[in-house]
């Protein structure tokens, strides 16, 4: 079967690509207004695209009303966001945290998500969380037409918790992420090593 994208409608190419490109790991992004205002919203349009410059790629669309989100307006006027990565203990406060609200509401308030000041000239961490990566907008992209913005963040600094640190000297890091497959999510299980190249 070879299905013709120009033929199916938003919703269903969106269906189809959320359910093929799997797993998409799950940008919990922290931006703050020029209020000071918290905003925490997740994204699984998000990845990892080059280590020079350190980038990733997350794609940002409208709300409902056709108005920029929060993430959005924020990202743009400040430059700067923090992006968590998120465990089975967070996993029910990030889903939470991607209903939609009034700008002048902080998802940290709503869903009692505790945060805490680990760089200065970044928004906070989510407590609790095994990884976060503090980051400034390095390009945005114009896809012709579309609603959806992709966005290129450059990495400043990384948040590592020491219990997930196997390896100092290597940077070894062991933690089980949770993963967007479809509208589910997924914790990644089983790894499984290549195969020793026979010459």
């Amino acid at each position: 079967m070879i299905v013709d994208y120009a033929d199916k409608e938003l919703t269903q190419r969106y269906q189809l690509m959320a359910q093929t490109i799997i797993p998409r790991p799950i940008a919990w992004i922290c931006t703050e207004d020029a209020k000071g205002t918290l905003n925490i919203a997740p994204f699984s349009y998000f990845m990892g695209i080059s280590s020079e410059p350190p980038t990733m790629i997350v794609s940002i669309g409208h709300k409902s009303d056709g108005t920029q989100k929060d993430t959005l307006k924020n990202l743009r006027e400040s430059k700067k966001c923090t992006i968590c990565m998120v465990n089975e203990t967070n996993l029910e406060q990030m889903h939470f945290s991607s209903k939609e609200l009034e700008a002048s509401q902080s998802e940290a308030e709503l869903f009692n998500i505790n945060t805490e000041k680990v760089v200065d000239e970044f928004p906070p961490i989510v407590k609790g969380i095994p990884s976060a990566f503090f980051c400034e907008l390095y390009q945005e992209i114009d896809l012709k037409g579309s609603k959806t913005i992709p966005l290129i963040v450059e990495i400043k600094a990384q948040y590592i918790d020491e219990k997930i640190i196997t390896d100092k000297e290597k940077l070894t890091l062991d933690y089980v992420p949770v993963a967007r497959v479809g509208k589910s999510y997924a914790l990644l299980g089983k790894n499984i090593n290549p195969p020793k190249m026979r010459m």
